[in-house]
């Protein structure tokens, strides 16, 4: 029998990310580029405390791109990316990632750079980062991260360093929020092996194993009782007698003088 292919939404936080922004990016197309900036766009500095959507924008900047070709660079590496963590740590946390990596590109773009902040570009260092930490062991740095932190982190500082590039800010903030995620996060499989063993022990305390139905001796003391209800049936003068144990029969009386059968003793 040919294996049915189907459609699996194999990482929802990721895809629906994605999908999310796209459709963002669409609507803003659709009303003259009006609410991406409205809605879309961390505030910079300084921050207006009294308007309250200054505050949801903190988080919701990263929906917002300028363009498709700002949504597509972006979107090449979080859909790399973002399956393989989101099945590493889970789709919940990874949501908590994402969403603490907004606020904090957000809060530091409204604090420290005049213009406003949009794009994902944010997320998109700290996967990078924490996929560089896949294979961290306890007391343990990989040298994969210090090279993947070198490169994109230094490219940052010393190559693009201007005082209009806000996007700038949001790969530090990025890549430093992926970098404490991978050391303070234990793994999603890590966790799930400890309880699966945990609950082994427990069931193995609670249920002990059963012992058999049927035992070598319990099969033999049948076999013996059929052999000897089978040779009293065939007795022609078949009387049955009272049973002291499964393996000697005794009959209730003695012999008298009339009998003329000889008992004798049979060995199994």
């Amino acid at each position: 029998m040919k294996k049915r292919w189907h459609l699996s939404y194999n990482a929802p936080v990721t895809l629906t990310f994605a999908i999310f922004c796209a459709l963002i990016l669409l609507m803003d197309s659709l009303l003259g580029k009006h609410l991406i900036p409205a809605v879309f766009t961390a505030p910079g500095s300084p921050f207006d405390y009294h308007e309250p959507l200054n505050f949801v924008r903190l988080f919701t900047h990263v929906f917002g791109h300028a363009d498709w070709n700002h949504l597509l660079g972006n979107f090449a590496f979080i859909l790399l990316l973002g399956p393989l963590m989101e099945e590493r740590y889970g789709s919940p946390m990874l949501a908590l990632m994402m969403t603490i990596t907004a606020l904090v590109t957000g809060v530091i773009n409204a604090c420290l750079i005049p213009a406003g902040l949009l794009g994902a570009s944010g997320i998109v260092f700290m996967l990078i980062v924490l996929a560089s930490l896949s294979t961290i062991e306890k007391g343990e740095i990989p040298v994969s991260f210090i090279f993947v932190l070198a490169i994109y982190l230094g490219r940052e500082l010393l190559g693009g360093a201007k005082a209009a590039n806000v996007a700038t800010v949001a790969h530090i903030a990025g890549g430093l929020c992926g970098s404490l995620f991978g050391f303070l996060i234990a793994p999603k499989k890590r966790a799930v092996k400890k309880a699966a063993f945990d609950k082994m022990d427990k069931t193995i305390e609670e249920k002990p194993e059963k012992k058999p139905l049927f035992t070598p001796e319990k099969l033999r003391e049948r076999a013996r009782k059929a052999r000897l209800e089978e040779i009293d049936n065939d007795s022609p003068r078949f009387k049955k007698p009272v049973m002291r144990t499964p393996y000697d029969a005794v009959p209730t009386k003695g012999p008298t003088d009339d009998d003329n059968t000889v008992i004798g003793t049979l060995e199994l």
